[in-house]
């Protein structure tokens, strides 16, 4: 209700006191693009008919204001609202403002779900039991977060059944972008009263199948739009990662972190070893790497911590939580510019961070590597927890 009185009294002001000059004009500017920052998404702007299936915003919410605004179309968080350490709400992930942005705009995965795989697939092709399955080489020679058309670029049935709940559900069919088996997915998210986002994924298969869920949200926790990520201080709970070579492809080998750019075992900025010439930061212009999580801490439901960001000046702390074997901690190396977000802002080079939670990238190639295949009878289960709070 504050906002709503404060945008009211903008609005009228002018007209009954006048604009007394230029000092007053500029003020009113700041305060109106303040309240824009904060509420920028009309629902009108969300709700369209695919293909005979309809698209909207869904929001959920909790007890202590925070919410989590979905579309529908590729099962995308598009705004979150947590506190900083005055009590303020402010959305911390990257996102559009429209529905159109997503279906018409550059590509992107901002808030997406990911599958069936996550993450890359070498040369676009893998095995199970000596039949040789082709997928879509849509990044470089390899495969990377599903093909050319994922999960990402889809329409999911949705079924809020609770303020602070939603369903998502989809049936990818036999050979969809070359996965086989008649897949049946099921993603539910509860915003819950402890400020955590749970994300909790089921999936059937008819066929056997590889299957390899995550979400794509882009994080900063200085507020959307707010300028980069290299000051935010990071915690991985990793005493390895995966190696890669020139195609962002695991070489197979599971390496210490210890004494490289790659070691968030004591907290540091995501900044500090960004000029590092070592060759794993060479090649993936940055951060882009499977870190290989250690099997505690855990918390009351069992998932393994395995990252907690800070952010100083606003004082928000985020924590993941997972039962995945393993976190892709992605530096935001490939944005441009090319996608101007809700903030009315272009995303720039490193102006998010992402913590996909996931088994190992193209694990289907690497027997070495936990087993990514799914049968027929049984479940996969899946579960992250991204949970908020603040510096005390």
């Amino acid at each position: 209700m504050k906002f709503n009185f404060l945008y009211a009294f903008l609005l009228v002001t002018p007209f009954f006191f006048g604009c007394k000059d230029n000092q007053t004009n500029k003020k009113s500017e700041v305060a109106d693009e303040k309240i824009l920052y904060t509420n920028s998404i009309n629902p009108d702007d969300f709700k369209a008919v695919i293909k005979g299936d309809s698209i909207r915003l869904y929001t959920l919410t909790n007890k202590n204001g925070l919410k989590a605004d979905f579309t529908n179309y590729g099962q995308r968080l598009v705004a979150l609202h947590v506190p900083d350490k005055n009590g303020e709400m402010g959305d911390v992930v990257l996102g559009l403002s429209t529905l159109d942005g997503y279906l018409n705009g550059p590509k992107n995965n901002f808030g997406a779900v990911i599958g069936r795989y996550g993450n890359r697939i070498a040369n676009g092709k893998f095995s199970i039991n000596k039949t040789k399955y082709k997928l879509a080489k849509n990044n470089g020679k390899n495969h990377l977060h599903g093909g050319t058309i994922g999960f990402d670029a889809v329409t999911w049935k949705a079924s809020q059944t609770a303020d602070n709940q939603i369903e998502f559900t989809r049936v990818s069919p036999d050979m969809e972008e070359g996965y086989p088996g008649n897949l049946h997915v099921k993603v539910t998210y509860v915003l819950t009263d402890d400020n955590e986002l749970k994300i909790d994924y089921e999936a059937t298969t008819d066929k056997t199948t590889i299957v390899n869920l995550t979400n794509h949200s882009y994080f900063n926790l200085k507020g959307e739009g707010q300028g980069d990520i290299n000051d935010h201080v990071m915690m991985i709970n990793a005493s390895a990662y995966t190696p890669v070579d020139a195609g962002l492809i695991p070489i197979g080998a599971i390496e210490s972190v210890e004494g490289t750019p790659f070691d968030f075992t004591s907290p540091k900025t995501i900044g500090k070893d960004l000029d590092s010439n070592h060759a794993q930061m060479v090649i993936g212009g940055g951060y882009d790497h499977n870190f290989v999580l250690n099997e505690s801490p855990k918390n009351s439901e069992g998932l393994v911590l395995a990252a907690r960001v800070t952010e100083r000046a606003s004082g928000r702390i985020m924590e993941v939580y997972t039962t995945e074997p393993g976190v892709q901690l992605y530096g935001g190396n490939f944005l441009n510019g090319s996608s101007t977000g809700k903030s009315g802002r272009p995303y720039m080079k490193r102006n998010a961070f992402c913590l996909e939670t996931q088994h190992y990238p193209d694990s289907p190639n690497q027997p070495n590597f936990p087993s990514t295949v799914l049968e027929p009878g049984n479940t996969y289960k899946s579960m992250t927890v991204y949970k908020f709070d603040v510096v005390k």
